[in-house]
């Protein structure tokens, strides 16, 4: 578990269990920077066509695996920026992401964005992250 963020949840502002208001990285380390993910797999098979719930838990997947790759963990992980194509139900994104919030011992800061589309017609959600990974 990380103690090299401090996650705050002013008592003027909203607190919500899904995610935090405001995060602050401290100390030396590494942030880590993981571009948008989509669900695909490494031989370009997108997961779930149609069901923003499969992606959505696809994507979390992906980033666990980047976080990985960086011997990070989900712990490190400070902020989400959720790209959601516009039309589709938030509430089974939010499903699909129940597993992964889980695993949080703090939840990051999050912000959600619609969009009128992605890269590829068949993505219906997008999700990038920053880490910190604090040296021990």
């Amino acid at each position: 578990m990380s103690n090299n963020i401090d996650f705050i949840n002013p008592y003027e502002l909203l607190k919500n269990p899904a995610f935090s208001q405001i995060a602050i990285t401290k100390g030396s380390g590494d942030t880590i920077y993981i571009g948008g993910q989509n669900a695909i797999t490494k031989d370009m098979e997108i997961i779930g066509k149609g069901d923003i719930t499969q992606q959505t838990a696809y994507i979390l997947k992906n980033i666990e695996t980047a976080l990985k790759s960086c011997n990070a963990t989900v712990d490190d992980l400070f902020k989400l920026n959720i790209y959601i194509v516009q039309g589709q139900d938030v509430k089974k994104g939010f499903a699909g992401a129940q597993s992964f919030l889980k695993k949080l011992n703090h939840p990051p800061v999050i912000t959600g964005i619609i969009v009128a589309g992605l890269a590829n017609p068949d993505y219906l959600v997008e999700i990038d992250a920053m880490a910190f990974k604090g040296n021990q």
